[in-house]
């Protein structure tokens, strides 16, 4: 674009829209509505290359604040769903130079800055009026939203801030923050009215959880936590529903997807052959076969249970079963003694025969031999499989 085309370019350029004008201790801000198209024209360009180097908001700070592609990517989908809500703000820091505000009216416009209408070293284009503080992957992910669409943001604006100041902000929202226990999110799944996946094994880890006779008898913690008086709850429910949940979506994305076509009167697609062996419990999920799905974990850890009586019910510190590597390590196996039994729905003596071929001793799961953490669960479940395959080729 030559350089006359650029300064009509700027100067035709502009939004307008009503705001809130709010005092704080930090001085004034300004609380919108933007539609999401206007505010992608907007916001400062480093949003879009601070994976590739530091602003001088970056350097401030001595850190630096690389664009998530994944995160990006979950955004993008996330917001072609039904549902789709931004319901916090996204911060932005402009100059008063681009600004034009009507106090009478509670009006604001954005327009680039020219000084005396030339292209100069104090210019502000009009794609780079809008400094972003909180909120780039939120706008990153609404980058391949179409125009079309009506996505309106709530953005906090604050006007000529300092380095400092901008700062201060970025270091109360971001590093200040405490994030949501993934047990409870899960729990909160209950009160959705739609079908998913989520909802589906929160709901199977209730009924395991609140059922006298379910070998997992008040064994999960439902918000993450311990339940006052209660001593035995050694798994959190983030735990249980992540250890079945990939049984039934493969990732985060197809979770995300098989609950927005439910929430718009949809069915998912089955699991394909070659994901069959993967996804053992998608096709039950899909039929309205929950309970099924129930009575299979119910009856495997019925097995486990009944196999390591000793191990089971041992909650002294070290000792492993009961608590989430044992019990993270055994619902990865389920899937391989689901597979080996070839059966729809199997049960207890399914599972009691494939567990039976392991030798593995009661006192032999203790963090001795199954460090805790990722490590520990994968060698607990490796000697499950190399347990199970070495004694029944002696058979």
């Amino acid at each position: 674009m030559k350089k006359e085309e650029k300064e009509m370019d700027n100067q035709a350029q502009f939004i307008e829209f009503t705001c809130i004008k709010m005092e704080q201790p930090i001085g004034e801000c300004f609380i919108a509505s933007i539609n999401h198209s206007d505010l992608l024209k907007i916001t400062y360009s480093d949003q879009r290359r601070i994976d590739q180097e530091k602003s001088e908001f970056d350097t401030y700070l001595g850190i630096q604040r690389p664009l998530s592609p994944k995160r990006v990517k979950e955004i993008k989908e996330y917001v072609t769903t039904k549902d789709a809500c931004f319901p916090t703000g996204i911060i932005l820091a402009i100059n008063s130079k681009t600004v034009e505000y009507d106090e009478k009216n509670n009006r604001m416009k954005l327009l680039a800055y020219l000084p005396q209408g030339r292209i100069s070293e104090d210019e502000i284009t009009f794609e780079n009026i809008a400094k972003i503080l909180d909120g780039q992957h939120r706008i990153a992910g609404l980058s391949d939203l179409s125009d079309e669409k009506t996505f309106q943001i709530n953005v906090t604006i604050f006007i000529d801030i300092d380095i400092a100041e901008q700062a201060q902000i970025f270091s109360t929202v971001n590093l200040a923050q405490t994030k949501v226990n993934k047990s409870l999110v899960y729990d909160l799944s209950e009160l959705a009215k739609h079908k998913s996946p989520q909802k589906c094994c929160h709901n199977i880890a209730v009924t395991l959880n609140n059922i006298e006779d379910s070998p997992l008898f008040h064994r999960i913690k439902r918000l993450g936590v311990a339940t006052e008086g209660r001593f035995n709850e050694t798994i959190t429910q983030s735990a249980f529903v992540g250890s079945f949940i990939k049984y039934i979506s493969k990732n985060e994305s197809q979770q995300m997807e098989d609950r927005d076509l439910y929430m718009k009167n949809k069915i998912p697609e089955k699991t394909k052959d070659k994901d069959k062996d993967k996804l053992i419990f998608r096709n039950l999920f899909i039929d309205n076969m929950e309970m099924d799905i129930t009575d299979i974990i119910w009856d495997y850890y019925t097995a486990v249970k009944e196999r390591w009586p000793e191990a089971w019910n041992n909650f002294e510190t070290g000792y492993i079963l009961s608590r989430s590597n044992g019990f993270m390590a055994h619902a990865r196996f389920l899937r391989d003694a689901y597979n080996r039994i070839e059966k729809l729905i199997p049960n207890k003596n399914d599972f009691t025969t494939i567990l039976k071929n392991i030798d593995i001793l009661d006192s032999e799961f203790h963090v001795d031999n199954y460090k805790p953490g990722a490590t520990g669960e994968k060698r607990l479940y490796d000697d499950l499989c190399t347990g199970y395959c070495h004694n029944r080729s002696k058979r």
